[in-house]
């Protein structure tokens, strides 16, 4: 009875360690401004990409930033307009920009979307995990690579 219970537990924790695991697995390198490789294989969705950034409980990037969201009350001015912002960075340089931000600016207050390592106050349930999948990661590099285009 014991070693089902195990085997239970086991299964339904399974695919949230993998997926802990599969995030660690990337290749996130900075090379120059940029990480030119995508994190997953799978194509980006800009419509998730557009929910993602604009939500309020996912990547609450308008917690900081503002943007092209007329939609959106009480969007931040803390960081730079998204639009003005992404509008010289390709994908790569975008995708670091969201893996480690540090990189770039040591005092940035932008959370490290796409990292487990080298953190600070991170709450012991969080340890480990990153705040957006890798998927997540694309699909909102999609999206703010149409905001890049719409600047040009």
């Amino acid at each position: 009875m014991r070693m089902r219970r195990v085997l239970a537990i086991g299964l339904l924790i399974a695919p949230y360690f993998f997926q802990v695991v599969a995030a660690q697995e990337v290749n996130t390198q900075i090379v120059g401004d940029s990480i030119s490789h995508p994190l997953t294989s799978a194509p980006a969705d800009v419509e998730r990409g557009r929910a993602i950034v604009t939500s309020r409980h996912v990547g609450l990037c308008l917690l900081c930033h503002n943007g092209p969201f007329p939609e959106e009350p009480f969007q931040g001015n803390l960081a730079p307009d998204l639009g003005l912002s992404v509008a010289t960075m390709n994908a790569g340089q975008l995708r670091a920009r969201l893996v480690n931000p540090a990189h770039f600016n040591p005092n940035t207050i932008m959370p490290a979307y796409y990292q487990t390592a080298g953190l600070t106050q991170v709450a012991p349930k969080f340890v480990g995990q990153t705040i957006l999948s890798a998927q997540e990661i694309e699909d909102v590099i999609a999206f703010l690579v149409t905001l890049n285009n719409q600047t040009k």
